[in-house]
This record gives C-alpha cells, sequence and structure tokens, in this order.
C-alpha cells in the first residue's frame, strides 16, 4: 500500500513527508482550493524532492494542452484529474493519470470502466468542495474487485489506517486534512504518527 500526501505548500513539509516514507506528493493548481499553490512555488519544491518521489499535479478545468505544458515544465511525474472530466480528454494527458471520482451512496461504480489507462482514486462526495474534506465516505460502497486498484482518499488519517489497510486493501492511500495543522500547512506530530503506523503495516513482512 502506498502512501501519498496531498495539499503540499511548502518545502518543509515536502521534505518531512518524503523522509518519513511518503511515495507521492500532491500539489493542487486550483485556485479556490485553500491549499492552493502557484506552479512557480511547485517547482520551486519540486526540483529539491528525491527523485524516486512520484510529483502528482491536481487540476480542475484545465486545458490538457496547459497541463501537458505545465507538467513538463514544472517536473510533475502524473496528473490527477477532477470534476467532470471524460474518458478521451484522460487519452490526452502525456503522463499517468489518476482520475479522481467523488462518491455518495447512488455512484454508479461501472463509470470507471469507462475510462483506460489511469488510476482511480475514490473520494468523498461534497456540495462544498471538490476534495480535503477529511470525510469519509460508505467504503462498504466499493465493489470487491475494485478494492485493491484504488486509491483511497476522504478522512484517511491515524485512526483508521489499520482498519483500510486490512480491510479494504487499495492501491493505494490520499491524506491531506487529517495530517494538518491548518489549511495547506501539515502537523510534523500528526505527519510521524500515521506513518509509524502505516509503515509498520506496509513493512511488517
Amino acid at each position: 500500500m502506498r502512501v501519498k500526501i496531498c495539499g503540499i505548500t511548502n518545502l518543509e513539509d515536502a521534505l518531512l513527508s518524503c523522509e518519513l516514507g511518503a511515495d507521492a506528493l500532491g500539489f493542487i493548481f486550483y485556485e479556490k482550493s485553500k491549499r492552493f499553490i502557484s506552479y512557480s512555488n511547485a517547482k520551486e519544491i519540486i526540483q529539491q524532492l528525491p527523485s524516486f518521489v512520484v510529483k502528482v499535479g491536481v487540476f480542475v478545468d484545465q486545458e490538457t494542452g496547459e497541463i501537458n505544458a505545465i507538467s513538463q515544465k514544472i517536473g510533475l511525474n502524473a496528473v490527477q484529474l477532477h470534476s467532470d472530466t471524460t474518458p478521451s480528454f484522460v487519452e490526452e494527458i502525456y503522463l499517468p493519470v489518476i482520475k479522481s471520482f467523488r462518491i455518495n451512496n447512488e455512484f454508479d461504480f461501472s463509470l470507471l470502466h469507462n475510462f483506460k489507462k489511469c488510476s482511480f482514486l475514490l473520494d468523498a462526495f461534497s456540495n462544498e468542495t471538490l476534495g480535503g474534506t477529511g470525510e469519509t465516505f460508505d467504503w462498504n460502497l466499493i465493489p470487491n474487485e475494485l478494492r485493491n486498484e484504488i486509491i483511497l482518499a476522504g478522512g484517511v488519517s491515524s485512526d483508521n489506517i489499520e482498519f483500510i489497510f486490512k480491510n479494504i486493501k487499495p492501491q493505494a492511500v490520499d491524506l491531506s486534512s487529517s495530517l494538518e495543522s491548518s489549511p495547506g500547512k501539515k502537523d510534523a506530530m500528526k505527519l510521524k504518527e500515521f506513518f509509524n503506523k502505516a509503515n509498520k503495516l506496509r513493512y511488517q513482512c
């Protein structure tokens, strides 16, 4: 199970996350987000990160041409797409794609079969925001055949990571608000507590 820490806005949080065991870091380029970071600031951080950590750009409603150009310019390794993105849109992105879906009780999981060559991130649905709510959704809704293929987001924390690891068994987990002292600023103690638990689970073999 891999770990992605999202909503990175500063170098200190980025380096500590990498040191503790993050496999990927997420940079949110959506100006309405509380965790927004500019392309230039993200580039400065990315240039100082270990090469083996995946740098993910989170995009909302940008055109494919802009996404591809920015990704190359600032050194991204993957792209995470929110909003009503079509399968053809995903196929125009040069880098590996993580397609985000917001889940509620009416969500139709068969929609995922329309998307090819991308990973699926499942997050809690909210009318107020596209992510980073800190709220979970009903994980029982996730079809068994998809569980070890998805990236699980929404309310993932130190309190439930053992349950997730043993019962949901996702390909990866994505965390943001549960590890913050304030929006966009990670709490060092929360990061250390989470990775202490997560790493024991991941490397217990």
